[in-house]
């Protein structure tokens, strides 16, 4: 399995367009949509996107629920309704909407941070405090985080 790993700052034009890192691309290009999925993140102050491939599971998730539930019903509202599929330009480029722009307060500069099967795109100084915050609430958890032994043995 592919995954979005490491940081990279882009510039974004007058338009919303920004480039894609050409390594985000590389994981996308196996899939059946050239492009990204995009969303305001639950979490963050920021852009979450990752391929179709993601969507698809997370639709697997919501469908798994009761389908006559309210928590069915905001998480397909918030997730899939709010979900965008922003296709490459010729460049590798994505034309971000001004909505999410000005959610995540991105203008002239996107940070992508790879999340393993999701990125995120941020402005690149709110992503420079959270990732001081990240980092010591990951020292405090450490102790969470275990490797597992693979089938030959090692950590």
């Amino acid at each position: 399995m592919a995954l979005f790993l490491s940081t990279f700052v882009n510039k974004v034009d007058k338009k919303g367009r920004v480039s894609v890192p050409a390594s985000f691309r590389t994981v996308l290009s196996t899939q059946h949509f050239s492009g990204i999925v995009a969303y305001s993140s639950f979490v963050n102050p920021c852009i979450e996107a990752c391929g179709m491939d993601r969507i698809e599971k997370l639709h697997e998730s919501i469908d798994a629920l009761d389908p006559f539930s309210e928590e069915r019903d905001a998480f397909a509202a918030t997730i899939l309704g709010g979900s965008l599929q922003l296709p490459f330009d010729g460049e590798g480029r994505v034309m971000l909407p001004e909505l999410l722009l000005g959610q995540a307060k991105i203008s002239d500069k996107a940070l992508f941070v790879g999340k393993g099967a999701t990125f995120e795109i941020w402005e690149p100084e709110a992503f420079e405090s959270y990732s001081v915050a990240a980092r010591e609430k990951a020292l405090q958890s450490r102790q969470l985080l275990r490797t597992r032994p693979s089938n030959g043995g090692g950590a």
